[in-house]
């Protein structure tokens, strides 16, 4: 049986463990600067930033969802962003995946959103089948856009 829970202060090492392994997954292994001090802040601290769930079977946690809350102007409502999802190689196939992104959808719903949003990379075939079986639409006429590092310092005139 999975258990979706909160996830609790207790949980950021493994989170982060989760982190790095979906990191390395996407082909990025080296680019996860996150801390545990700093994910601690983030989902516990006194202005959080983010909300995690953490999935687990038999006392052991198998997989985690990191989502916020973004706003439409077209809605005039928020919504629910996934940032990351992630359920470890041995328990896939299993329902794991599934049972968090419903759980997820219920949160947006309990809470009004007009939407429950995620990016997926372009080359993660078996993500994208996942998805598209559970309903998701791809936005094939948007991309995302990113400002980060030097260029950001440069476009806030800090350089």
């Amino acid at each position: 049986m999975i258990l979706i829970r909160p996830a609790l202060a207790g949980d950021v090492p493994t989170i982060l463990h989760f982190v790095r392994e979906l990191a390395a997954f996407e082909r990025e292994p080296d680019a996860v600067k996150a801390t545990e001090a700093m994910l601690s802040g983030a989902l516990f601290g006194p202005a959080p930033a983010a909300e995690a769930v953490v999935a687990g079977r038999d006392g052991d946690l198998v997989g985690f969802a990191l989502f916020f809350h973004n706003f439409s102007t077209w809605t005039g409502r928020r919504g629910l962003y996934l940032e990351d999802l992630y359920v470890t190689p041995a328990a896939r196939g299993e329902g794991v995946g599934t049972a968090l992104l419903r759980h997820l959808a219920r949160v947006a719903v309990e809470r009004d959103c007009a939407r429950f949003e995620w990016s997926v990379l372009d080359w993660n075939a078996d993500a994208i089948a996942f998805y598209r079986a559970m309903g998701a639409e791809g936005l094939d006429e948007w991309t995302v856009q990113r400002v980060a590092g030097p260029a950001l310092a440069r476009l806030a005139g800090q350089e």
